[in-house]
């Protein structure tokens, strides 16, 4: 036992989890917490707006395979948060949110700078935890940082009154924590392993569906290994995109409302679906009624509350997706002999041509479009890269054309689909990998809620390079508005929006417009050689489109290929 502040024992116990920066802000209920953070070895980063402050731990989350930490004041500062909080929360990204409060006898009374913060994340966060003295510390932040990477993981809130941050106590730093009625790990069900084994064995066209959940326990190996054995096709979800290779034949890519058209047409086809690491989102699946009618579905999840949830299955399995992968892997292997190519594999070469046929995408083009910009960046970016994203059609343009190839660099926000997440999640991202390139695919519409971050980049010297696809509009709500409302456009058109170039040289990064995919490809070459952020604007038709696409409350067989399917030219 020794004895020390709440705020002193609150830096001991985050260096005893091994965190080497935290993305926060200052303010006067969390000033105790800052003056002893000041000579704790860990690096702070001043990050301009929590909001941004939290996409960063969300981002150096995703990239790390371990939490990211945010700090804020009472009040406003706690609120900011609760954005990138919800956006790590629907994505299911362990981040910790560190804030102050007002004293313990003020609680309650509406003083200064006062939100009941715990009361405002408590349906946006995996656990809250306010410790009420200073001997609590030690053990809450040992039980948020293992609620939050353990199970299915989210971000957790541990809200700090500032009178016990300056309450001395004697502290206990415990290796080890068993919290009542939390069983993140659960028993692999052996029985449910043989009856899913011999499910796929048996399936003449199967289909291997893999989400988010598949990153996150790094079950890559044995869900690219039963794909391969079964040579069966695999789709994903967008948050599953680099979980397999996407240049793998195997790969149809991901489905939904903007997935690939291959994707969609052949899981309505298919006899069987193993489902991974999913959670049979609306925009994944289409009304869920009508997803996999014909087909068996099994679904994997460490999530008991997301089985059954959205969609009926045939078998479940609770538990660790690498494991239990793993399981049902060496059980097919001990059964079945590497399938060679036959009819299903026929129809999934002919539905490929038949799709390359009626795509909206016109390869004969050479200017700066969505999808010309998209495949010519993973044309130059090395397969390490990172790419974060903002939301909109830009985002919707990589989920098609862009091919991920290794898991954790594809860092987007999908749950919630928050704007502005690309750039700061960009910068928490490269600090979790500083020899790795980390590029911001974003819209202008989203880059300008969090454009603060590069001046964080600027500051702490962090090379990004962001990519702004401008078309001086809301362009995925245009993109709704054209088609479902006669083009009354409303609210979507910017018609005073910055000079990208002068913003980014205002920041102090290096700020390039481009006008042709030869100049753009110069442009990224040089970024990628650069020591400093460098913005790079290009302008973009606001009138072309994202294709395919599946309208709102429609199914998968519903999806259209491009503008005259809908009525609009």
């Amino acid at each position: 036992m020794v004895e020390m502040t709440g705020s002193k024992a609150l830096m001991e116990a985050l260096r005893r989890e091994k965190v080497k920066v935290i993305f926060g802000m200052p303010g006067g209920a969390n000033l105790p917490i800052y003056d002893d953070l000041y000579d704790s070895g860990i690096k702070h980063v001043s990050v301009k707006h929590e909001q941004v402050g939290a996409h960063m731990a969300d981002g150096y989350a995703r990239v790390s395979r371990g939490p990211g930490v945010c700090m804020a004041t009472s009040g406003p500062g706690a609120t900011n948060l609760v954005t990138g909080i919800a956006t790590a929360y629907m994505d299911s990204s362990p981040v910790i949110a560190i804030t102050g409060q007002v004293p313990k006898a003020m609680i309650g009374r509406d003083a200064f700078q006062e939100t009941d913060v715990v009361g405002v994340m408590a349906s946006i966060t995996k656990h809250t935890i306010q410790p009420l003295s200073a001997a609590e510390v030690p053990s809450a932040i040992k039980s948020a940082f293992y609620i939050a990477n353990s199970g299915r993981p989210g971000p957790v809130l541990v809200d700090i009154p500032k009178d016990v941050q300056v309450e001395n106590a004697e502290m206990i730093f415990p290796e080890k924590l068993e919290i009542r009625g939390y069983t993140p790990f659960l028993p692999i069900d052996r029985v449910k392993v043989a009856q899913a084994a011999e499910i796929l064995a048996k399936a003449e066209r199967p289909v291997i569906w893999g989400g988010g959940g598949i990153r996150i326990s790094d079950a890559s190996e044995p869900f690219t290994a039963i794909a391969e054995l079964l040579n069966a096709p695999v789709v994903t979800s967008l948050q599953g995109k680099g979980i397999f290779p996407e240049n793998h034949p195997l790969c149809l890519g991901p489905m939904g409302m903007h997935g690939r058209a291959e994707a969609n047409k052949l899981i309505g086809e298919a006899d069987v679906i193993l489902a991974a690491g999913v959670r049979f989102s609306d925009r994944t699946t289409g009304t869920a009624d009508e997803f996999g009618k014909s087909a068996k579905i099994i679904h994997i999840d460490a999530d008991p509350s997301e089985i059954n949830k959205n969609k009926r299955v045939h078998l479940h399995l609770l538990g660790d997706a690498k494991e239990i992968l793993g399981q049902i892997y060496k059980t097919l292997a001990n059964s079945v002999k590497r399938k060679g190519p036959g009819s299903w594999i026929e129809r999934i070469n002919e539905v490929r041509e038949e799709m390359k046929q009626i795509s909206a995408y016109d390869t004969s083009r050479s200017d700066l479009t969505g999808p010309n910009i998209v495949r010519l960046m993973r044309e130059i970016l090395p397969l390490d890269s990172i790419l974060t994203t903002g939301v909109g059609r830009h985002q919707m343009w990589c989920e098609v054309h862009y091919q991920v190839l290794k898991p954790r660099t594809w860092i987007t926000s999908t749950g919630l689909g928050t704007m502005g997440f690309g750039l700061p999640a960009a910068v928490g991202a490269k600090f979790a990998k500083p020899d790795v390139p980390v590029i911001d695919f974003d819209g202008d519409g989203s880059f300008m809620m969090t454009e603060t971050a590069l001046a964080v980049a600027v500051e702490e010297r962090v090379p990004i390079i962001a990519i702004i696809l401008n078309d001086k509009s809301l362009g995925m709500v245009e993109q709704w508005q054209r088609i479902f409302y006669k083009r009354r456009y409303s609210g979507v058109k910017t018609t005073a929006g910055p000079d990208f170039v002068k913003l980014a040289e205002a920041y102090g990064a290096d700020g390039r417009r481009v006008d042709s995919l030869e100049q753009f490809a110069k442009t990224l070459r040089e970024g990628l050689g650069s020591d400093m952020p460098m913005l790079i604007d290009v302008p973009v038709d606001p009138e072309y489109d994202v294709f395919p696409f599946m309208a709102p409350g429609k199914s998968l067989k519903d999806t259209v290929h491009g503008p005259k399917e809908m009525g609009i030219f």
